[in-house]
C-alpha cells in the first residue's frame, strides 16, 4: 500500500529529502557564517535556504550534489540579501563598533581575528570561491557551479585570495602558518 504525502507537502519532498537536508545543515552553517560572521544572520540564511530547498524539491535531481544545489540556493539568497542591504545604514547603534573595542583573551583569539580581518578585505567572490575550494573542501569543478562560473574562474579567484591573505597576514608564504588548523585549510595548495 503506499502513502501519500500530508496535504501541503511540496512535489519531492519526503522523508530522505528532509533528512538529507538535515544532515547539510553543519555544511551550510558553516558556509553562511562564512559570508556574514553573523550567527543571527548566518541561521536566519540557512532557514531561508532549508524553506527554499524543501518547497522547491522536486526542482532537484536525486543522484546529483545535494551540497552544492544547497550552497547555490544560499549563497543566491545572501547575494539577494546584500543587494537588499546597500541601501541600510550598518551598525546604527553602535553595537558592532562597541565589540570592536574589547580586547581578546587568548592569543588564538587575537591570531584568529586578524584572519578573519583578512577574510574580511577579500572581495566576496575570492573568499567564497575561498571558503567553497579551502574549507568546505569543494572541488574547483563544484565550486563552479555552485559560484555559475567556469573553472578557471574559480582557479583564479582562490589563488588570488591566498595571496592577498599571506599579504594581509604579513606571511611569506603558506610555510609561515602555525599548527592552526582552520587556517591551514583555508590557505592549503590543494
Amino acid at each position: 500500500m503506499q502513502t501519500t504525502a500530508p496535504l501541503g507537502t511540496p512535489s519531492g519532498a519526503d522523508a530522505e529529502m528532509r533528512d538529507l537536508l538535515l544532515g547539510a545543515i553543519p555544511a551550510l552553517r558553516a558556509f553562511a557564517f562564512s559570508l556574514t560572521y553573523d550567527l543571527d544572520r548566518s541561521d536566519d540564511l540557512v532557514q531561508d535556504t532549508l524553506v527554499r530547498a524543501w518547497t522547491k524539491a522536486d526542482s532537484f535531481r536525486r543522484g546529483t550534489n545535494l551540497y552544492a544545489w544547497l550552497f547555490t540556493i544560499l549563497r543566491n539568497l545572501f547575494y539577494s540579501e546584500q543587494r537588499k542591504r546597500k541601501r541600510e545604514v550598518e551598525d546604527a547603534d553602535g553595537v558592532l563598533a562597541g565589540r570592536l573595542t574589547s580586547l581578546p583573551e587568548q592569543e588564538i583569539r587575537v591570531e584568529m581575528r586578524e584572519f578573519q580581518d583578512a577574510l574580511n578585505l577579500l572581495p566576496y567572490s575570492q573568499r567564497e570561491a575561498l571558503v567553497l575550494v579551502g574549507a568546505q573542501n569543494f572541488t574547483y569543478e563544484e565550486a563552479a557551479e555552485i559560484c555559475g562560473v567556469a573553472v578557471g574562474t574559480v582557479k583564479s579567484r582562490v589563488s588570488r585570495a591566498r595571496v592577498r591573505l599571506i599579504e594581509a597576514l604579513g606571511m611569506n608564504g603558506c610555510d609561515d602558518i602555525g599548527a592552526d588548523g582552520l587556517t591551514r585549510a583555508a590557505l592549503d595548495q590543494a
